[in-house]
């Protein structure tokens, strides 16, 4: 296959796999090709590993600026973290939570249910079960496949939440769970369907709205040092950093030349472990065909703003508080305690998510802050008015990223185009924890499609004529 340009790349190397992408998922693949006795290149366009898991000091303060919670759930996570010699320490929880109800009123609880009127919690009770009951039914691997697919993915979850129920306060409280706490996207603006499988790759809906168990614990020098870790034990000049791909020339027959700003390789196959908003950002050669072109048409980001305050010392726990914290209608609408592994100092994180933060960012950046610190005062007092460190992630202008958490599917797209997403088209393999079924848009998920991309690489390698043949199929059926 002959190469059409070189974009500046000055270094020709060569190897039997390229990984697109040194976040989680490429570099487990990366590990698992690597222990296959496959030669391995991982290029990466930022100027670190982890993607976006991210830890960084600002003003003084260690701050996790991108993904960072562990579930109890999620064996991939932990049994890496046991293999590498990780720690882990436990999110703090003692003391009352908080909830401020439609009104602004705000409430102590230490129940599992929000304190909501009576018929308020049974609605959102029952609403929990049914979710349960469907994510059970239809599973994290095939969402698409469940005769009730189509039915559940051409509705809104916001519509489906109406069918459900005619309490105003149950449905916000369910939704802040799905739109503001994961897929970070108005309940409008996504389906029912994906509301189930984010739900099922958790194993459940009331994992879903169980804080203790979703957000359990952290990584003792924070998630990006699991990605450190992992390139620290590949082989030296393996992953290049600073290094955007800008064009794939590939052979549906096989072979691959990746071009980048600063080396071109040539390989037998490659994985492309970044999110799918990021596709566009590579040109191939020849075009994908037109089913990959129109399924990530209809792929996006959501919008969330991650917001850091540190405080000299954890004052709302003086208060018998636990910083944990929920309010359908504010700003931040979770509040959490996220003060670092024996550090005397404490600190918050809050989320705004989805239109909140486009409001946000009409505001100047000390409005914004000030109003955002206003939104912590409400649950926590004015002592939160007053941080030492305050910082802001914003996820959606970083170059290459561009959203937070995941990509998520339109409405009607994960039905449609679902049972494609993971398929190879000759050479080019995909991987991300926005493409996973269990740990759907977690690094657990992360980790589990890197791996599960690599073997099936690794049996291409060795020559499975099943496999060769399947990739040629859907090559020629996509071009039409």
């Amino acid at each position: 296959m002959e190469a059409k340009r070189s974009l500046g790349s000055s270094e020709a190397r060569e190897c039997d796999v390229v990984v697109v992408g040194a976040g989680p998922a490429g570099l487990m693949a990366a590990r698992t090709l690597q222990a296959a006795g496959r030669s391995t290149i991982v290029l990466e366009a930022r100027d670190r590993v982890g993607g976006r898991t991210w830890s960084q000091e600002i003003d003084g303060a260690f701050l996790e600026i991108g993904g960072q919670w562990v579930s109890r759930n999620q064996t991939a996570l932990l049994e890496l973290l046991e293999e590498l010699g990780m720690e882990t320490f436990t999110r703090y929880r003692e003391g009352a939570n908080l909830y401020l109800d439609r009104d602004g009123v705000r409430h102590e609880f230490t129940s599992e249910m929000f304190p909501a009127p009576e018929h308020t919690v049974a609605e959102m009770q029952r609403i929990i079960g049914i979710l349960d009951e469907l994510s059970a039914f239809i599973g994290p691997e095939e969402p698409w496949a469940h005769p009730m697919a189509r039915e559940l993915d051409t509705v809104t979850f916001n519509a489906w939440l109406r069918s459900q129920t005619e309490d105003a306060a149950a449905r916000e409280n369910i939704a802040i769970f799905l739109a503001g706490g994961m897929l970070t996207k108005p309940d409008h603006a996504f389906s029912a369907l994906q509301a189930v499988l984010m739900a099922t790759s958790a194993g459940s809906f009331s994992n879903l709205v169980d804080e203790d168990f979703i957000l359990d614990r952290r990584v003792v020098g924070g998630m990006q040092s699991v990605s450190e870790a992992m390139e620290a034990r590949l082989p030296a000049d393996s992953v290049q950093l600073s290094t955007p791909v800008r064009t794939i020339a590939w052979n549906p027959d096989g072979g691959v030349t990746v071009f980048s700003d600063r080396v071109t390789v040539r390989a037998r196959e490659v994985i492309i472990a970044v999110p799918p908003n990021l596709y566009s950002r590579i040109s191939f050669e020849p075009p994908l065909p037109r089913l990959q072109h129109q399924m990530h048409q209809h792929q996006s980001m959501g919008q969330v703003i991650k917001v850091h305050a540190v405080y000299d010392r954890p004052f709302w726990r003086e208060q018998g508080l636990s910083g944990t914290g929920f309010g359908p209608n504010e700003v931040c609408q979770e509040v959490y305690d996220n003060t670092n592994h024996q550090d005397h100092r404490g600190t918050l994180v809050g989320f705004v998510s989805d239109e909140v933060a486009d409001q946000m960012f009409t505001l100047t950046a000390q409005q914004r802050r000030e109003t955002i610190l206003r939104s912590l005062a409400a649950y926590l007092g004015e002592e939160a008015l007053t941080p030492e460190v305050y910082y802001e992630s914003d996820f959606g202008s970083e170059e290459w990223t561009r959203g937070a958490y995941a990509a998520s599917f339109d409405i009607g797209g994960l039905s449609r185009y679902g049972a494609h997403q993971r398929s190879a088209v000759g050479p080019l393999h995909w991987a991300c924890s926005d493409l996973a079924a269990e740990g759907y848009q977690h690094v657990d998920g992360a980790l589990r499609q890197g791996r599960r991309t690599a073997a099936d690489v690794v049996d291409r390698l060795a020559g499975n004529t099943d496999d060769d043949a399947q990739h040629t199929d859907h090559v020629e059926e996509n071009h039409g």
